[in-house]
């Protein structure tokens, strides 16, 4: 009798579905406390002897903190005064270094004078203004003529032309005078600001103040007028100086800053207002 042989159903594998992801992260697990640590072993002898001369050497190297120096205080009404009276008293009548003959050749000998001395101008202008002492003259003589003049005085090329070029504008516009306003002198080829100052202090008596090289470092060492320019340096003068000092006042001040506020080696021993000088390097 045939056996009846039963074919056994395959079984599936079931399938787990995947778990769902959950929005938040899971939380990190803080590790485990360690009740002793060890300690760290000690550094090699060589190590720290190479650490301790790195620490010493920005030791030294460190800049110490300094404190600001603070700015000086500005000159009292009675401090300028007492200054002014001091130069007063000791030079009544102080006089410019420029020889000149008339307006005109004062004109042309603080044109000259431009990175120059006045020693050095004085020198050449004497033969000069002997032969031309007017515009009109000036301009007869040539530019040619004046430079062998003028050659021992920087720039003097550009000069000869400048104070030929002027001299044609003097009788072209001014009638062969030399103006009596600042704008108007300020307008002559070669003259800027500092010559009208000195033109209409030394030939008209304007209560002007013209600042070179001198005042320019008296006015900032001193702290009477201090100021990154010689026109800031001007109207600080001009706001402190009593009026009655005035008219001599570019003077004294060109005068100390030339024979006693040397420029490298200041004769404070000798100064008049040395102990009213706010310069803090004064050796006295």
């Amino acid at each position: 009798m045939a056996k009846i042989i039963r074919t056994q159903r395959a079984k599936t594998a079931r399938v787990r579905p995947l778990p769902k992801k959950s929005a938040k992260p899971p939380k990190a697990t803080k590790p485990a406390r360690v009740a002793n640590p060890a300690p760290s072993p000690p550094l090699p002898k060589a190590i720290k002897s190479k650490v301790a001369t790195s620490e010493a050497a920005r030791s030294k190297t460190a800049k110490p903190k300094t404190a600001k120096s603070k700015t000086p205080a500005p000159w009292t009404p009675a401090e300028v005064r007492e200054a002014f009276s001091r130069f007063a008293k000791a030079n009544p009548e102080p006089k410019g270094e420029l020889e000149h003959l008339n307006p005109f050749t004062l004109l042309v000998a603080v044109v000259l004078s431009a990175q120059a001395t006045d020693a050095g101008v004085n020198r050449a202008t004497r033969a000069l203004f002997e032969v031309a002492d007017t515009p009109q003259k000036m301009i007869e003589l040539g530019e040619d003529k004046l430079r062998d003049y003028i050659k021992t005085i920087g720039l003097y090329r550009t000069k000869a032309r400048n104070v030929i070029a002027l001299s044609e504008k003097l009788i072209r516009e001014f009638g062969g005078e030399v103006p009596r306003t600042r704008a108007e002198i300020e307008s002559l080829p070669g003259a800027g600001r500092k010559t009208a100052n000195v033109v209409l202090n030394m030939a008209y008596g304007e209560r002007t103040l013209a600042v070179d090289t001198h005042v320019f470092r008296v006015g900032n060492r001193t702290g009477l007028a201090p100021g990154r320019t010689p026109l800031e340096v001007e109207l600080g003068l001009e706001k402190v100086i009593p009026a009655e000092f005035m008219l001599h006042a570019h003077h004294w001040l060109i005068l100390h800053g030339r024979y006693t506020c040397l420029a490298r080696k200041p004769r404070c021993d000798v100064c008049l207002i040395n102990d009213l000088c706010r310069w803090p390097e004064k050796p006295i």
